[in-house]
């Protein structure tokens, strides 16, 4: 018996085709020649079903409902595969976009797939990349836009990492409002094309009926792209900007659901310049972050990392260093101090007026931030004024007013290092996480460590001292002058600190200048 079933199996197996199966619907394989390549032979007979639809007069920008029917009651087929074509070329290859009213019994398939080829960057068609010289074909991260004259039009290619969209606009100035705006907005499984325009700061208005042509999109890995083609010059009652003149190009990315947009959690890559979209292809550069608001940040790391807590050390623990050492009349340990703190102090001042002149008025987007800021600016101008009325150091109530400097000046860098981690992930700067947070919690462990060291260092050197001398007044001094060990500890930790102090502000600097 079981010799019988293997005969049989073995003579059914002879004649057995093979056949491509695609469960889910996906024959992107057919989506040239729309011939599913099942394996099977291909229908002669009349199809069971009719295509109707809705208009018998179309045009380009025009929107048509499609309906999909059996001939008769009872019939039923396996599945469907519907594209639009042009009759007079069939050739030329799909045209539109379908979107489904049954999403349960339908899906959309990427024909038109989108490939960017990133090395004609700059020969062939101009690129704005970021990261620089990225490929959005290899980098799921890389955010890419290029653009290619063709005759009366130019073609546009958009890429980037989404689950929502990506856009790009034309800008007269640096500013977002006003501007010509194109999307690929992420809908379910497809991506719209949509071109929408500002007015001042108002949500972009969709528009599909404007005229694109050459359509195509792709959905992959969290990676949306899309590209089109858009003619030069437009007709004077459709207000959009002509692609023969220079503009500011901003290219964005954020949230949508259900095809809706919301506001762009992250500043615009901004070009440098205004780019001419009809001059010759090049590598276009960009920012992130406004030149005002990067110095704004620099002087503000300056000041609050550097200058500020190396005053504060030397002051603090470098008085017995140099008792008697001068420099321009005054000991050598005040005049470090000083110095420093009008650095802090000027560098304070500077960085505040830059994001008044960049935004040209108070910020009403970047949350409590600029109230630190004021707090800081009102601290740092209190301790020069409160340092011209200082006492002189044997007066009864000196000690009042040491107390007082050292609590405003410590309530500052407090509420400077909170600002710092603030600002840091603020739009207009929005510097890489998680490293920068990382960097600035490294930075406050290194200063911490400093100065219990050197809190220590004064703790056992007062101790030795008090055991040598009963005169509490000559304890510092007759410390080191007993102890000259003492000081070239200090200037070793000084030194180690001040070059670590600068790594992190190199560092965070480098950070600046890449956004």
């Amino acid at each position: 018996m079981g010799l019988h079933i293997r005969v049989l199996l073995a003579v059914l197996c002879i004649f057995v085709e093979s056949i491509a199966a695609y469960g889910n619907g996906q024959v992107t394989v057919a989506c040239d020649s729309m011939i599913p390549r099942h394996g099977s032979i291909i229908q002669k007979s009349p199809s069971p079903a009719i295509i109707t639809v809705d208009k018998n007069v179309i045009n380009a920008s025009d929107q048509i409902r499609v309906t999909l029917t059996v001939r008769q009651s009872g019939t039923s087929f396996q599945g469907f595969f519907l594209q639009a074509r042009d009759a007079a070329d069939l050739n030329v290859g799909p045209l539109g976009t379908f979107t489904l009213i049954d999403d349960k019994s339908t899906q959309l398939l990427t024909c038109a797939d989108v490939k960017f080829n990133a090395t004609d960057c700059g020969e062939k068609k101009s690129c704005l990349r970021n990261p620089t010289g990225c490929d959005p074909e290899l980098d799921r991260l890389c955010f890419f836009l290029a653009f290619t004259v063709q005759g009366s039009s130019v073609f546009f290619e958009l890429s980037g990492p989404s689950n929502g969209y990506v856009s790009f606009a034309l800008s007269d100035d640096k500013w977002m409002g006003d501007d010509d705006i194109y999307l690929c907005v992420v809908n379910d499984q497809s991506v719209q094309i949509n071109p929408a325009r500002s007015t001042g700061r108002s949500h972009p208005i969709l528009n599909s009926q404007f005229p694109i042509n050459d359509m195509a999109w792709r959905l992959e890995d969290g990676v949306a792209q899309c590209s089109f083609r858009r003619n030069i010059r437009l007709p004077e009652y459709i207000e959009r900007f002509d692609l023969d003149r220079q503009y500011y190009i901003f290219l964005a990315e954020g949230k949508a659901v259900n095809g809706r947009i919301h506001k762009h959690d992250q500043q615009p890559l901004i070009t440098q310049g205004k780019v001419h979209l009809h001059g010759s292809p090049k590598e276009l550069k960009g920012s992130r972050s406004p030149g005002y608001i990067k110095a704004h940040g620099s002087l503000m790391f300056i000041a609050w990392i550097t200058t500020s807590n190396i005053g504060v050390i030397v002051a603090r623990f470098f008085k017995s260093v140099w008792p008697t050492t001068t420099m321009f009349g005054q000991k050598i340990w005040f005049q470090v101090h000083r110095i420093l703190m009008a650095a802090t102090v000027l560098f304070t001042c500077i960085g505040f007026i830059l994001p008044f002149l960049y935004r040209g008025g108070w910020s009403h987007f970047a949350g409590v931030h600029p109230y630190f800021g004021c707090m800081i600016l009102i601290l740092v101008i209190l301790q020069p004024i409160m340092a011209i009325f200082r006492p002189n150091p044997c007066a009864a109530r000196r000690y009042l007013f040491n107390w007082l400097h050292w609590a405003t000046g410590t309530f500052a860098r407090i509420i400077a290092v909170g600002s710092i981690f603030l600002g840091m992930d603020l739009p207009a700067l929005d510097l890489r996480n998680p490293w920068d947070t990382l960097v600035m919690v490294g930075f406050i462990v290194w200063h911490v460590a400093a100065e219990l060291i050197l809190e220590a260092h004064n703790y056992i050197i007062t101790s030795k001292a008090r055991k040598r001398e009963e005169d509490k007044l000559e304890i510092m001094d007759s410390s080191e002058s007993i102890d000259p060990q003492g000081h070239r500890l200090k200037m070793m930790i000084l030194t180690i600190y001040i070059c670590g102090n600068l790594t992190f502000l190199i560092t965070l600097l480098v950070g600046i200048s890449l956004t």
